[in-house]
């Protein structure tokens, strides 16, 4: 049955990032969506996120578009451009390989409530604007820009 039992996709917290780069994300729950429904071609992941926490570190995709949609909730946007409120039925997209760092800060006092959808490249770069460190999707380990491991990645 194509219908997705929400309640049962598993909620994880937090980030795979090394220390000390998930402290800002670690409340952030995630449900993949997708994976759920047996989606391959795009990831749709449900996300709440705490006040006071970031979607992710600041970053951005060589190879995969990415959207966002929110739901519930105030989040803000930020981007190299600057920083953009995101209410409830508003959306934002990141075309591939834009190099424009981006990710959200709930700086509101209730949990946000948003939609989070992309392309599965399987030889995606995503790179950190604002910390050493990147991560390549064809094996999903964390390095510094220069290509040394993290000690735990």
């Amino acid at each position: 049955m194509p219908k997705i039992d929400v309640a049962a996709v598993p909620k994880l917290k937090g980030t795979r990032y090394p220390a000390p780069f998930n402290d800002p994300c670690a409340e952030r729950l995630r449900q993949r969506l997708g994976d759920a429904g047996g989606l391959t071609d795009f990831g749709i992941n449900l996300m709440r996120l705490p006040p006071g926490n970031w979607s992710s570190q600041r970053h951005w995709h060589s190879e995969e578009d990415e959207f966002v949609y929110v739901l519930e909730g105030e989040l803000t946007l930020v981007e190299d451009g600057g920083e953009t409120v995101l209410r409830a039925g508003d959306c934002a997209a990141f075309p591939k390989n834009s190099g424009n760092g981006h990710h959200m800060i709930n700086r509101s006092d209730r949990t946000a409530v948003y939609l989070e959808a992309g392309t599965r490249s399987p030889t995606d770069l995503i790179t950190c604007s604002d910390v050493d460190m990147m991560s390549s999707s064809t094996d999903g380990r964390f390095v510094h820009k220069d290509g040394m491991p993290y000690p735990d990645g």
